[in-house]
């Protein structure tokens, strides 16, 4: 079964971490992502540019809005997500608790099903 795992915090505290900070979480968030890739379970992985760069398109009407920047009501940002290939949502949800684990601050991870998936030819 595939998992997208969403990966939520406070852009403006990520953002403001030294290079130093950033690279120490990266290699952390490595170390798990090496474990899961090793054992076959790790598709895509992406990490998001900050919602500065964001363009959303809203759905209004008959003529959709096209807004500058993210519109999502929420107090923490979507940074990156996962796609993991796992048996079931508990082996999801470890996975997701690893990566917790691995993060030095709060933030959230939500855990969803995927219906359909199609791989990326883009890494290879």
């Amino acid at each position: 079964m595939l998992y997208a795992i969403f990966c939520y915090n406070d852009e403006n505290v990520t953002s403001a971490w030294s290079r130093e900070e950033d690279e120490a979480c990266m290699a952390r968030l490595q170390a798990v992502q090496d474990r899961w890739s090793a054992q076959g379970r790790l598709g895509p992985v992406a990490r998001l540019l900050p919602t500065t760069a964001a363009t959303t398109l809203r759905k209004t009407g008959s003529e959709p809005l096209i807004i500058d920047g993210p519109f999502a009501e929420t107090k923490e940002q979507l940074l990156g997500f996962y796609v993991a290939d796992v048996e079931d949502l508990e082996q999801a949800l470890q996975f997701a608790r690893e990566l917790a684990e691995a993060n030095p601050i709060g933030g959230c991870y939500e855990v969803r099903p995927m219906s359909i998936y199609k791989p990326s030819d883009l890494g290879a």
